[in-house]
């Protein structure tokens, strides 16, 4: 079977790089073309020789395997590799195809190449909401970013993506849809204004009436009201008294 993943591994131990190669030899269609121990050694790997897929560990002396997604500019996917199931999960939630803890396990390995191999992200504690104080990780525009969900003004519709706008100025396209956004942010702060539209309420300025019973909401720090019926205008008020 031709190899279908040209790979790098990125891990500051040696020895969990040779565990993991070892599995991998299993797979064949995986080719593992590199191997860096450190963030720099990594970005000069990926450009020269353009992987499509990392097998990245996170904590790292010096930078992590965060700063390294944060310092690229290419769009690749992510298998990441941690010790610490707790400190990696709410981080990478939305943009990881998936993560293994180590040591690598060959059936969670192969699980994991499912993910891979069928385009599909992995689905971690799906019913828990994100808190307003979470920091989740994901690919706008192509580049990775790390965004507090308190920072979210507002979240529209975009055929399969969405796009999502912050009071850092962040502004992009985000491979979730709305639905998924309305089930995952929390209630007491975000409110669908449209079947295309989610506005965090903490950012409305105020609603002004409009005609045929709608009506103008206005964010802060955006220039243009959003335009919402009398129905949403009705919940929207409901939720900010």
């Amino acid at each position: 079977m031709k190899a279908t993943h040209r790979a790098i591994i990125v891990d500051d131990e040696e020895l969990a790089r040779a565990d993991l190669k070892i599995i991998l030899d299993d797979f064949s269609e995986i080719e593992i073309i590199g191997e860096a121990d450190s963030v720099e050694q990594a970005k000069l790997m990926i450009d020269e020789l353009k992987p499509d897929l990392i097998f990245l560990d996170i904590q790292m002396p010096g930078k992590s395997g965060f700063d390294l997604l944060e310092e690229i500019e290419i769009s690749i996917k992510i298998i990441f590799i941690t010790a610490y199931d707790e400190f990696a999960i709410r981080a990478f939630e939305i943009s990881a195809t998936d993560y293994l803890l180590k040591p690598v396990n060959k059936k969670r390995l192969s699980l994991a190449l499912e993910h891979l191999n069928s385009d599909q992200e992995v689905e971690v504690d799906n019913q828990k909401k994100f808190e307003n104080n979470d920091n989740v990780f994901l690919m706008v525009n192509s580049h990775y970013k790390f965004i507090k969900i308190s920072t979210i003004t507002k979240i529209t519709a975009a055929g399969n993506y969405s796009e999502i706008f912050t009071s850092s100025k962040i502004k992009g396209l985000v491979l979730k849809s709305l639905k998924y956004w309305e089930s995952k942010l929390p209630d007491n702060c975000f409110v669908r204004i449209h079947r295309k539209t989610i506005i965090n309420l903490d950012y409305v300025s105020h609603v002004e009436e409009w005609f045929n019973y709608s009506y103008k909401v206005y964010l802060k720090d955006i220039d243009e009201p959003l335009v919402i019926s009398r129905r949403y205008a009705s919940k929207l008020k409901a939720r900010m008294i």
